[in-house]
């Protein structure tokens, strides 16, 4: 069965992932990319541009379908480790803005003030309606 999840990092790391055709989850940890399967979809929210800050982006900004067998582990630099799975992201997409989903999406609907509440944290499984309204807003063809 094909799951939907959300992964939420800084824009230039959500970059990175799809330029580098992976998806790392909560700073690397295993138990964040355990669960992903081969042929889920992941989409990435950014609250800022940057870890140490930044300017705001509140919007989604990498979608794409992971197609490793299994999480795995890599040496990316000076000693750490981080797990990953691989994937097949589409890179004709646009930032979609959270704002204009607020009242959309099953996941911040009704929440006014507290919708950030429920955008944390490394990763959270989306309905496959809530994937599909902010894969459309971000111009894929669904």
């Amino acid at each position: 069965m094909t799951s939907c999840w959300m992964g939420v990092a800084c824009a230039q790391h959500a970059r990175a992932g799809r330029d580098g055709g992976f998806a790392q989850l909560g700073h690397g940890k295993q138990s964040a990319v355990r669960g992903l399967k081969k042929g889920d979809w992941i989409v990435y929210y950014s609250p800022r541009e940057k870890i140490d800050g930044g300017a705001p982006v509140r919007a989604f900004t990498t979608i794409g379908q992971i197609t490793s067998d299994r999480p795995y582990q890599t040496d990316q630099s000076m000693g750490f480790h981080p797990h990953r799975v691989d994937v097949e992201y589409l890179f004709a997409t646009e930032l979609a803005p959270i704002q204009p989903l607020l009242e959309q999406l099953e996941l911040t609907r009704g929440r006014k003030a507290n919708w950030g509440i429920v955008m944390r944290g490394a990763k959270r499984e989306l309905s496959e309606a809530d994937f599909r309204r902010i894969a459309v807003a971000m111009g894929v063809d669904w």
